[in-house]
């Protein structure tokens, strides 16, 4: 999918809005989105109950999974676009609000510390499903003719949560130090960064290079996690997707720095 990278910013993207709704508005959304809902939340309690029941995980993680639930769907419901109410997401936004939902219950695991191996397992293979599921999303956009900016924050959105979530359970897992959070709190300090320098806020030119290296980032953690993985081996595999972001970015900021005078003109 051609869409805004992973650690891309501007004043039209740059998050997802949260504009002041009225009960009837968000009602609105709710209805049209009305699919969606009920069967992320079927698939959240799908996968949260049964690791719940069977791995030995606390009665509370279902709690955690319809609270995440409950968030995303507000989230979604105040960002969604006003058109939506009378045309619907679409196919697109339809496959990524799914994908999100597979998300929740590996993002529940880490209020749960204490986890168990099978419980882990269970999850990287979920986690690795709404992995795959990426792309089909943009797919359906271009294919049904509704690319939108929404669709695209959505999409990249969820990308950078899948990939702070496995950040922090590799960390959980005392396999590597606290410096494994830098590959998911990267994209959101430089985000952040964008508030002051305003430079940083230009959009950037497509490129395969982020794309791939969202996919790396990934599947590197995915390994860093997995339970037989040694600390050594966890170590290796986080530090080399650590480096490959942080060269990443350093191009990336070089290229909006020596921008920033047309970004200045542009916003003059």
């Amino acid at each position: 999918m051609e869409r805004p990278s992973e650690h891309e910013s501007s004043p039209a993207n740059r998050a997802l809005r949260w504009p002041t709704l009225r009960w009837e508005e968000l009602a609105g959304q709710a209805q049209a989105w009305r699919v969606e809902l009920l069967l992320g939340l079927v698939v959240v309690l799908g996968i949260s109950i049964p690791l719940s029941l069977f791995t030995g995980l606390a009665a509370t993680y279902v709690t955690t999974g319809i609270l995440l639930f409950l968030a995303l769907a507000l989230t979604v419901l105040q960002a969604a676009p006003t058109a939506f109410r009378t045309e619907g997401p679409g196919p697109a936004n339809r496959v990524t609000f799914l994908r999100a939902a597979l998300v929740v219950p590996v993002a529940a695991l880490v209020f749960h510390p204490a986890q168990p191996d099978v419980a882990i397992y269970a999850l990287m293979a979920v986690a690795l499903l709404a992995l795959l599921l990426d792309g089909l999303d943009g797919a359906l956009a271009r294919r049904s003719g509704r690319v939108t900016a929404f669709g695209a924050r959505f999409d990249m959105e969820l990308d950078a949560l899948l990939i702070m979530v496995l950040a922090i359970l590799v960390w959980q897992t005392e396999k590597t130090g606290a410096w494994v959070l830098l590959i998911g709190l990267m994209r959101y300090a430089f985000v952040g960064a964008g508030w002051y320098w305003r430079w940083l806020e230009a959009t950037l030119p497509p490129s395969r290079r982020r794309q791939a290296l969202c996919v790396v980032q990934s599947v590197a953690l995915l390994i860093a996690l997995a339970p037989p993985m040694p600390a050594a081996a966890a170590v290796t595999a986080a530090l080399g997707a650590l480096a490959l972001l942080v060269y990443s970015f350093a191009v990336d900021i070089f290229w909006l720095f020596r921008h920033r005078k047309d970004v200045s003109r542009q916003t003059a």
